[in-house]
């Protein structure tokens, strides 16, 4: 997988990773850890505002980790078919990378990062399109924090978007409606700590408000 030009590619970032302010790599070593607990923020905050709306919305909100999960598992099983070594252990004449290079058998191919961040970014704007604003462009900051710290080739990161996206934009339409469906049934329970999961819905305005006078015949 590690072809000439995207070995090239690899030592081209590397050296201007080195070529940055100091602050601007220790933001991006930061980031490249931390930004995964952002997005799992994002899912809390997803979640929380759908459990006044509709089962559909509950549904792709609660669905967002758990497509989020199946991205990595998808990664993970193709990492340990294909077993590439990292750069930061193979490209010899690059520079060093800014954060330890993986121990031997922690491959290369693909990016797990930016597998999980691909499938947390179409999750979360399946659930809450207006944050796709901000859900992307993390994604893609992640995937190349992944090389510009020294430890993904750019073919391991552009892999694992893909990857993680495509099992998002598949995995949540296909469960959906079921999800929905049993959601809407734990709305019904009488047990509290299920209530409180899955919230009260849309209440519906006819509820909420008088009946108009209707004067007698």
């Amino acid at each position: 997988m590690d072809s000439s030009l995207t070995r090239d590619l690899y030592r081209d970032i590397i050296d201007f990773a080195h070529t940055t302010p100091s602050w601007v790599q220790h933001l991006a070593e930061l980031w490249t850890e931390a930004g995964l607990l952002l997005f799992g923020v994002l899912f809390v905050v997803a979640w929380w505002r759908s459990r006044t709306g509709g089962t559909r919305a509950l549904a792709l909100a609660v669905l967002a980790p758990l497509a989020t999960a199946v991205g990595y598992v998808v990664s993970e099983s193709l990492k340990s078919v294909v077993d590439e070594e990292r750069p930061c252990r193979t490209v010899a004449d690059a520079a060093a990378s800014l954060v330890p290079c993986p121990p031997t058998g922690d491959w290369s191919f693909p990016s797990n990062h930016s597998a999980i961040a691909g499938a947390a970014a179409v999750a979360l704007a399946l659930a809450w399109p207006r944050i796709a604003l901000l859900t992307v462009p993390m994604a893609l900051l992640m995937a190349f924090s992944r090389v510009f710290v020294g430890v993904h080739y750019p073919h391991d990161v552009l892999t694992g978007l893909v990857v993680g996206a495509l099992g998002a934009a598949v995995f949540v339409p296909v469960l959906v409606r079921p999800a929905g469906s049993l959601l809407g049934a734990m709305r019904m329970s009488r047990v509290p700590l299920v209530v409180w999961f899955t919230g009260p819905g849309s209440v519906r305005r006819a509820a909420r408000e008088p009946r108009a006078y209707e004067p007698r015949a």
